[in-house]
């Protein structure tokens, strides 16, 4: 297993860097203070290939696959961890799964949209009452012959209110715990009975869109239904392990932020006449700092890797994300503390850091569930899909 990074990779990461740091870097203390999300980033992510990885040639995709995913996504989430939603809300969650489950027809209706940026997609799951026990969820879709009439309410839904187009499980056969759940397509501008309400009342993550989503009478034609049906829950499973990427990905870039900055700090900081990195206490904290950042990001390598040679990558996935969200959580409290008070500033990036690396502990899979994943199947009690 080789690392090095290709001419091509290198190109990659250096477009994606210059990117993040022309569009991205200028606004972020300006929307992170007004809570303001900036759709036309989506737009231009979308028409520099942003969008399109792993996703073939015809519907719009750029020919490349996950390890030039990540090292692109890296570099985006490393300036705004906010902005890694947008790979997976629309490539690695409704794309890549219509890739993956749909009809022909599905396929060129919504992949080309998500993948060039025109659409903001977005997947449901989670409900007030039903979280990690994905199982236990009650939206519900009744065949009505003609189309499906869903109500019910998802929570916690990243680009929930902004989104044209979106992924939502629900509840087909009542009783069947996860052999009753399907996959469904939203067409959110030309569905009647949606109601979106965007969530403010967040920690951080605050120029990511998140909201409650309600459905009363919801009509949804037929032929919106994703891949086979009551084949909801392996779809999202399926769905999770790619979008779970983004999560590990964005840990990993976080932590490196918090290392970069706090290197930086540590040699411009002075006290008793010298650099504060010249202390060995400092030094230290440095140090594990350095060690777990390193190795997040070899683990979302690995986990790439996996992937793109088509080779059973559950357990590496989990593994990447479980470890870099840990070490993002490590790396921003370190951070904080190596500033000192500086650090419980808002005039620096400190507490932006501490808010955002929080959310990795919960989102895709609490930290609990990436545990019971990596040993069950290190147990041998579940397959390494």
């Amino acid at each position: 297993m080789d690392f090095r990074l290709t001419d091509e990779q290198k190109m990659v990461q250096d477009m994606a860097r210059n990117f993040a740091e022309k569009e991205i870097a200028p606004y972020v203390d300006q929307d992170e203070e007004n809570h303001y999300y900036r759709r036309e980033i989506l737009t231009k992510m979308g028409e520099l290939g942003l969008l399109g990885w792993s996703i073939p040639e015809e519907y719009g995709g750029n020919g490349m696959g996950w390890m030039e995913a990540v090292l692109a996504l890296y570099e985006i989430a490393k300036v705004h961890t906010s902005w890694r939603l947008s790979i997976s809300g629309n490539c690695w969650g409704p794309a890549m799964t219509i890739n993956e489950w749909g009809t022909a027809e599905q396929k060129q209706k919504y992949i080309p949209g998500l993948v060039s940026g025109e659409s903001v997609g977005s997947f449901a799951i989670t409900e007030a009452n039903s979280g990690s026990d994905v199982a236990s969820m009650r939206t519900f879709a009744a065949d009505m012959g003609d189309h499906w009439l869903i109500n019910g309410s998802k929570m916690w839904i990243s680009g929930g209110h902004t989104s044209d187009v979106g992924l939502l499980y629900a509840v087909t056969e009542k009783g069947k715990g996860p052999r009753g759940l399907s996959c469904f397509i939203i067409d959110y501008n030309n569905t009647p009975g949606i109601t979106r309400i965007p969530i403010h009342t967040k920690v951080g993550m605050w120029t990511a869109p998140t909201s409650e989503l309600v459905f009363e009478n919801a009509v949804v034609p037929k032929e919106n239904l994703l891949g086979p049906l009551n084949q909801g829950f392996p779809i999202c499973m399926w769905q999770l392990n790619n979008t779970r990427m983004g999560c590990a990905t964005g840990a990993a870039a976080l932590s490196a932020a918090c290392l970069e900055g706090a290197v930086q700090y540590a040699n411009e900081r002075t006290q008793f006449g010298k650099p504060i990195g010249k202390y060995q206490m400092i030094q230290a904290q440095l140090a594990e700092m350095k060690l777990e950042d390193e190795a997040a990001k070899y683990l979302v390598y690995h986990a790439a890797w996996l992937k793109d040679n088509n080779l059973p990558n559950q357990q590496a996935t989990s593994m990447a994300k479980l470890f870099g969200c840990n070490a993002a959580v490590h790396a921003a409290n370190m951070a904080m503390k190596i500033y000192g008070s500086y650090g419980y500033s808002t005039e620096y990036p400190c507490g932006r850091w501490l808010r955002d690396a929080k959310q990795f502990e919960t989102l895709e899979g609490t930290s609990n569930i990436h545990m019971q994943i990596i040993a069950n199947i290190e147990l041998g009690y579940q397959p390494n899909r």
